[in-house]
């Protein structure tokens, strides 16, 4: 997964795989997301960014599993 802030344009990428998009559905005037042949999630892109959700700040942090005994 890789995610790209473009600043000129106020655009984010959220790539969730290399596959090529085959369709773009628009889920409202702001976001927008890439399927490909199979009908799997490739990209998610959101316009205006810093209105839309706010990206003056991105963390991340993965979540170990639990441990079972």
């Amino acid at each position: 997964m890789r995610i790209l802030y473009f600043a000129d344009t106020d655009t984010t990428l959220v790539e969730f795989s290399a596959a090529p998009p085959v369709e773009t559905r628009e889920l409202n005037e702001n976001i927008y997301l890439d399927l490909d042949t199979a009908g799997r999630v490739v990209s998610l892109t959101i316009e205006h960014a810093q209105q839309t959700i706010g990206m003056e700040e991105f963390s991340y942090q993965r979540v170990p599993s639990p441990v079972y005994a």
